[in-house]
């Protein structure tokens, strides 16, 4: 295996996941794995898709987080990611200031209204997933690179999804710390 063959492998996998979740379009940034990093070159293309789709939510990966318990250190690529992304958010997604060559290609600030920061110490917000959970599983099975035992990421993923609600009831749930900007 190389970096390239590993590359070309996990693009197909994220291509094959995202047509099971009906995502229309995946964007690749194409950065070597495990050398993710928060520059000004990443926010600025970060930025220019904010611009160019102006979502309401921007979904990203707590950067604050380290460590799962003690069983699991979040990787170095996930909290650049999420750095980069909530820079990108603000203020430099709305202010035209920033990267203002972008405007030349008509890309026009836009403000996100609200981030949701996956696997986050502090979640505030909670999604019932209860009707999607064996349609995420199954994305997430297209990870063949990254899931060598598919019984045991099952089985983990469906028990870091359960919670009891206030009422008692058992329910299936993603959770976030949701960060309102706009």
């Amino acid at each position: 295996m190389t970096p390239e063959k590993l590359a070309a492998v996990r693009r197909e996998e994220q291509q094959a996941a995202a047509d099971v979740l009906g995502v229309k379009r995946v964007l690749f940034f194409d950065e070597p794995d495990g050398e993710l990093q928060p520059t000004l070159s990443l926010r600025k293309r970060i930025v220019a898709e904010i611009r160019r789709y102006q979502p309401d939510i921007v979904i990203a990966p707590d950067p604050t987080r380290y460590f799962y318990l003690n069983i699991y250190i979040n990787h170095a690529d996930h909290r650049a990611a999420g750095e980069a992304a909530i820079d990108a958010v603000f203020p430099a997604a709305r202010n035209r200031m920033y990267h203002p060559e972008l405007l030349i290609d008509g890309l026009e600030p836009h403000t996100v209204k609200e981030v949701y920061l996956s696997g986050s110490l502090h979640p505030d917000r909670w999604v019932d997933i209860s009707d999607v959970l064996e349609t995420k599983l199954k994305a997430i099975r297209c990870h063949t690179s990254q899931v060598t035992d598919p019984e045991a990421m099952v089985k983990r993923v469906t028990d870091r999804h359960k919670a009891i609600d206030a009422y008692g009831r058992e329910v299936l749930r993603e959770e976030f710390n949701v960060i309102v900007i706009g």
